[in-house]
């Protein structure tokens, strides 16, 4: 199979790159290098094309499956403008793409767009948009959605996902990277008062093996979580255990409004388990096991 996978170089898309290579597919890596790193491709035996998919840009010869992960991913990005404009005319252009190869999409959608809605949240529920990030999810599920009928398109709303390839995000890497070098360094770990916020963790390479699966389910959105929902708490826990350590938290009062805040988040994973035949193998502690010999 030949796909193309766009933001190739950033965290999920490179460790989907390996993946896809370890299965023998062939692999067009896409990406214009403004958050993804070319360290994360350092074994990638494919072609990669440094291009803003933003842009006007075309791919030569057949290709089999596109995974549209490519996007301005900070929910805190300064340029809300830029952000929207260069989400949806990305995914526009990934949208042509698709219909004039004839081929599958699997693009990244995210659980933020649920907001402070009620938890487990699931993919039909009322949207709570608080970010333009988040709106502009929102913009490009719509978008798929005039096209269920004419390309096998799936969105995939990732919840919190962590593990490796991420070192270069900086600060919109997962709490658990944050958090686990802190702790690493002797620290206390600095959490929003009191640490009872949740978050549904979920391993990289869980992620990885359902945007795989993705190619084979009917067009629509699913939810890619755990459907576990983990206070920071008990998160911090969780660390203390894995690195053998006994550091408590420091509360701090949160820098943001925390009306923009996602205070808990949760996956209904019906829908995935039915049409994805998905199901996370990975459990929070285990993940964490698994990452740390891999963080620099």
């Amino acid at each position: 199979m030949k796909c193309v996978i766009t933001g190739g170089a950033g965290f999920i898309g490179s460790n989907l790159v390996k993946e896809l290579e370890r299965q023998n597919h062939e692999t067009i890596v896409i990406d214009d290098f403004s958050s993804g790193h070319k360290d994360n491709l350092e074994t990638c035996k494919g072609v990669t094309i440094e291009q803003d998919v933003s842009k006007p840009f075309t791919v030569e010869g057949n290709i089999d499956a596109i995974f549209h992960i490519a996007a301005i991913t900070d929910p805190r990005y300064e340029e809300d403008a830029r952000l929207l404009e260069a989400n949806v005319k990305g995914f526009q252009n990934i949208l042509e793409l698709a219909k004039e190869k004839k081929a599958k999409l699997v693009y990244a959608s995210t659980a933020g767009l649920y907001g402070n809605g009620p938890a487990p949240q699931k993919e039909d529920q009322a949207k709570e948009i608080t970010t333009a990030y988040a709106e502009s999810k929102l913009i490009i599920d719509e978008m798929a959605s005039h096209h269920y009928d004419d390309l096998q398109v799936v969105g995939l709303r990732y919840f919190n996902v962590f593990g490796p390839g991420e070192t270069h995000k900086g600060r919109p890497a997962s709490m658990i990277y944050h958090l686990i070098k802190q702790m690493r360094q002797g620290k206390r770990p600095k959490l929003f008062k009191h640490g009872e916020h949740k978050r549904d963790h979920i391993y990289v390479k869980d992620v990885v093996k359902a945007t795989i699966k993705a190619l084979d389910a009917k067009s629509g959105v699913y939810n890619v979580g755990t459907g576990i929902g983990t206070s920071f708490n008990e998160l911090i826990a969780a660390i203390n255990k894995a690195l053998g350590t006994n550091l408590q938290p420091e509360y701090i009062d949160s820098p943001y409004d925390m009306k923009t805040y996602q205070h808990h988040t949760e996956a209904d994973t019906t829908r995935a388990k039915k049409h994805l035949k998905f199901e996370a193998e990975y459990s929070l502690i285990d993940g964490i096991k698994d990452y740390l010999p891999q963080l620099k």
